[in-house]
Formats: structure tokens, sequence, C-alpha cells
């Protein structure tokens, strides 16, 4: 056998070489970068659609009627999209929220679109 054919019937496994065979390949990202960035949290009490006319006449003492009934669940907004529910706490005199329900990530996935 001359040198070429020996060459050429060498048998080359291709898991051994998968690293070149692949390219180079990207390095693994971890998400801790983006752990430390802030973000908007509201807590929506309810909504109420005024005219103009209505909030010009607005004073100390005024009541605005909302949407939501007293009791029913709030919702936890992050960059305004909603991502949980939950209901009024007092923590330390301070008004908290005690999440009830969490949106799952498909439906926080849909509206994104």
């Amino acid at each position: 056998m001359t040198m070429t054919e020996a060459a050429t019937n060498q048998n080359v496994n291709p898991a051994a070489n998968t690293q070149t065979n692949r390219g180079p390949q990207p390095p693994v990202q971890s998400l801790d970068f983006i752990l430390d960035v802030p973000l908007k949290l509201t807590v929506e009490l309810g909504r109420s659609r005024m005219a103009v006319r209505e909030i010009l006449q607005l004073a100390q003492g005024s009541v605005v009627e909302l949407t939501k009934f007293a009791g029913e669940p709030l919702e936890v907004l992050v960059n305004d999209k909603l991502i949980a529910r939950g209901e009024v706490v007092v923590v330390n005199e301070k008004f908290g929220i005690r999440l009830t329900d969490i949106i799952s990530p498909v439906e926080r996935i849909e509206q994104l679109k």
C-alpha cells in the first residue's frame, strides 16, 4: 500500500473530533448579569374613566369610584405587564400584597406578543 492509499484509508472517528466539527462554540452565558436590573413593580387598586370636566372638579375629600370591588384580587404588574394577583396586607404599618396567584410563564410570554 502506498502512502497516499494509507492516508485515504484511515478511519476517522467523528465523535473524537466533535469540537472541531461544530466550529467555534459560543460561551455559556449566565443570567447573573441582569439580576440587579431595577424594574418597576406596580400594584393596581383599580381604574376609572373620567371626563376632563370631572377631573377639574376634583377637590380634597372627593371620592373616585374604581372598577374593582372590595375584596377582589389586586393586579401586580412588572413594567406594566401582569405577573400576579394578590390581596392587601399590612406589614409594619405599611401596605403590602400577599400573592395569591402567579401568572404562568406561558401566559407571560403571550403578553409580550
